[in-house]
């Protein structure tokens, strides 16, 4: 054991090539494993945190000011809690700030660095948070721990090694984790000023959603189209989800490897394409779909993670602004002939979209319920709720 003393540093992040960032500790004292990516929103840390689809991940927050607008109950997107399911790891420029807004939960509930510590999330602040995203950008997500230890001993040797040693997220199904337990119904609308999230009675449809790692804010804007949801696990059955008699089916985002989760996933897609039931695929949904429809899906080297990503809508020529977090995506030159290319993000011109042929199905990979732009994409579950009137 090679113990080193940081001078005045109380975490660290270690990565895999031996690189060692030090700073100020803050959330939770001990450490955390994973791949290490930027994000590039200016808002919403407290959704990006609490996003299923960041497991096995640890955040870097390119926006230097975090904190100030406190945390709340009502901004947490996983269904479950704690970091086990959502980042594992936040890495700040500056050391979060206190809460100055009145949506944040009074007292000690309302603080970033109290609310982190409750959930389990390892923070790092005080980090040249410009430098580590040009390593990311020029070399790829590192694997990397992140450590916080208030004396500020750290085995830097065993965490490099720890951070070598992990295989990472190619082949990894964490879906499965991040999933429900057991089917349950939803019926909490978008968030009104000044009620907050309503209850939505009256439904004249009926909406099964495959959860993969499912955010609130999805099964909120499917509700607020006038559905009623219906959550079962990812394992679920095609058989089972049918049986339900849904108007629609909805896949939903999530964390790992699109191919890893596909390969019990991916059958009972193909079985609900054939029923001919409309399909809505989003994020790891519409990676699974494209796999189940005949496409491939590769590892990207940095990935999309942000609030501030141009998609162009082919279907209409809009371009949209759009939250986005996957690290892998749709290879569009696999995509069979029945399948058509929908949207495409204008930073790089990957995949973002995919619709099949004379057929009520498509996905998109980005969020359009995150609301960046800050409506510019809900338009797509009114569209899922239209080709089910249809």
């Amino acid at each position: 054991m090679t113990t080193q003393i940081l001078s005045g540093a109380t975490g660290v992040l270690a990565l895999a090539d031996g690189t060692i960032l030090q700073g100020i500790g803050v959330g939770a004292v001990g450490t955390a494993l994973g791949e290490v990516v930027f994000n590039t929103a200016m808002t919403g840390y407290q959704e990006i945190l609490t996003d299923p689809s960041y497991m096995s991940q640890i955040l870097a927050f390119t926006f230097p000011h975090v904190g100030n607008v406190g945390v709340n109950v009502e901004d947490v997107e996983q269904i479950g809690d704690g970091s086990g399911t959502s980042a594992r790891g936040a890495i700040f420029r500056d050391a979060p700030t206190d809460p100055a807004n009145w949506r944040a939960s009074e007292g000690a509930g309302g603080d970033l660095d109290a609310w982190m510590k409750r959930r389990g999330v390892v923070g790092l602040s005080g980090v040249d948070t410009r430098a580590l995203t040009k390593i990311i950008r020029d070399k790829g997500a590192p694997h990397a721990v992140i450590a916080h230890h208030p004396d500020g001993q750290f085995d830097l040797e065993a965490l490099v090694a720890q951070a070598k040693a992990w295989t990472g997220l190619v082949g990894l199904d964490l879906a499965k984790d991040a999933s429900t337990l057991q089917a349950f119904d939803w019926n909490e609308g978008v968030w009104e000023w000044p009620a907050g999230y309503p209850r939505v009675e009256a439904a004249d449809k009926n909406v099964v959603v495959v959860d993969y790692g499912v955010k609130r804010n999805i099964l909120r804007a499917l509700a607020s189209t006038g559905a009623k949801i219906t959550v079962v696990p990812a394992t679920t059955s095609a058989e089972d989800i049918l049986a339900r008699n849904p108007d629609g089916v909805v896949l939903s985002n999530g964390p790992g490897d699109p191919a890893a989760t596909g390969e019990y996933a991916v059958p009972e897609i193909k079985k609900l394409v054939a029923s001919g039931k409309p399909l809505m695929g989003i994020c790891l949904g519409h990676q699974m779909l494209a796999i189940a429809l005949g496409a491939q899906t590769v590892k990207m080297e940095q990935g999309h993670h942000g609030a501030n990503h141009p998609v162009k809508d082919l279907t209409t020529g809009k371009v949209e602004i759009v939250s986005m977090n996957h690290g892998f995506t749709v290879d569009r030159d696999s995509l069979p002939d029945a399948v058509v290319e929908t949207h495409v993000s204008l930073f790089d011109g990957t995949n973002c979209g995919i619709a099949v042929k004379d057929k009520p199905i498509f996905s998109v990979q980005h969020h359009p319920e995150a609301s960046p732009g800050p409506t510019d994409s809900l338009y797509l579950f009114n569209r899922f709720a239209e080709s089910m009137r249809a």
